[in-house]
C-alpha cells in the first residue's frame, strides 16, 4: 500500500457551482460503493463527513481515517485523495476561504457534533443557490459557527518528508503485523537506533513506538468498519491477543472497538436517513 501522493494533481471546481457560487457555504451529498478519487484539489476548503461507512483521506503530509460522526478538514487548494473503504455516504461542506478565517490552515480530523450533522442535512434540503438572507443563509452561518467549536481527535498518521524514512514508513503500513524492532530497522537502514529514533521524532512529531501504534490503529479502523472480527483484526496487526488489541484501542479512542463502531455508525446512519 502506497500512501504517498504522486503524479499530476487534478484541480477541481472551476466549473462546479459548489465552488463558484458567492455563498459562503455549500453542501453536497454523494454515495459510493468503494473506489477512490484521483489526486485533486478544490478552490474552497471542505469538510468531508461520512454519514455512514468509512473513508481514508491522504495528502503528502499524512493520512486520516474518517469514521462516522467525524470529518476531515481540508484547506483550499490542498492536493488530496479520498479512498472509500466499502459503501460510503459522504456529506461535504465546501467553505469559501474568506468565510472561515479562524479555522485550521492544515488538514485535521474533527469531531462532528449532532448539531453540525443536523445543519449539514438541513442545508442539503435547501436549493444549492439558497437565499442568503433566508433559512439557508441562517443554516450556513450557524454551521460556520459550529465548526469553530469542534474537537480534534487523535487519528492522524503523519508521514515523513525524508525519502528514506518515507519508504520505511510505507513498508510498515503495508505490513502492520511486522514485529521488527527499532534496532533491526536501523540496521537495515545502515544507521543507529538512536539516529533513527531522532528522525522519527523530528519528521513525524511521534516516537517510533507511537507512530507504529497509530499506523496499526488507522489500519484497524478500516477493517473494523467492514465488520472484520476483533480477534482477526488483532491477529492481522500482530497483537498477541484480542484483549491486548482491545486495551490499546480503548486507551487511545476511549471505548472498545465494537462499541465505538456499532454505536456511532447507528447514530450517524439514523441521522442521515
Amino acid at each position: 500500500m502506497n500512501w504517498t501522493i504522486a503524479g499530476p494533481t487534478m484541480s477541481c471546481g472551476h466549473d462546479d457551482e459548489h465552488q463558484t457560487l458567492p455563498h459562503p457555504v455549500t453542501a453536497k451529498a454523494r454515495s459510493y460503493r468503494g473506489g477512490e478519487t484521483p489526486v485533486h484539489s478544490h478552490l474552497r476548503a471542505q469538510l468531508i463527513y461520512a454519514g455512514s461507512g468509512v473513508v481514508r483521506v491522504e495528502t503528502e503530509t499524512g493520512c486520516w481515517v474518517v469514521p462516522p460522526v467525524r470529518g476531515v478538514w481540508i484547506p483550499a487548494n490542498t492536493a488530496h485523495r479520498v479512498i472509500m473503504l466499502g459503501s460510503v455516504e459522504i456529506r461535504t461542506l465546501y467553505i469559501r476561504p474568506d468565510a472561515a478565517p479562524g479555522l485550521p490552515d492544515i488538514c485535521c480530523l474533527l469531531e462532528v457534533s449532532p448539531l453540525l450533522r443536523a445543519l449539514i442535512l438541513a442545508l442539503l434540503e435547501e436549493p444549492l443557490a439558497y437565499d442568503r438572507d433566508g433559512r439557508g443563509g441562517q443554516i450556513a452561518a450557524l454551521a460556520l459557527a459550529e465548526l469553530r467549536f469542534l474537537k480534534i481527535p487523535a487519528l492522524h498518521l503523519p508521514m515523513p518528508s525524508e525519502r528514506r524514512l518515507q519508504r520505511l514508513c510505507q513498508e510498515l503500513i503495508a505490513n502492520p503485523e511486522s514485529r521488527q524492532t527499532l534496532e533491526t530497522l536501523a540496521e537495515q537502514q545502515a544507521t543507529s537506533s538512536r539516529t533513527l529514533a531522532r528522525q522519527f521524532q523530528r519528521e513525524t512529531g511521534m516516537s517510533f513506538r507511537q507512530w507504529r501504534q497509530q499506523a496499526r490503529l488507522v489500519d484497524a479502523l478500516g477493517h473494523l468498519a467492514n465488520n472484520m472480527p476483533v480477534a482477526l483484526v488483532a491477529e492481522k496487526l500482530g497483537y498477541r491477543s484480542a484483549s491486548a488489541f482491545t486495551a490499546m484501542f480503548r486507551r487511545t479512542l476511549g471505548s472498545e472497538p465494537r462499541r465505538y463502531f456499532s454505536g456511532e455508525q447507528m447514530t450517524a446512519a439514523g441521522t442521515a436517513a
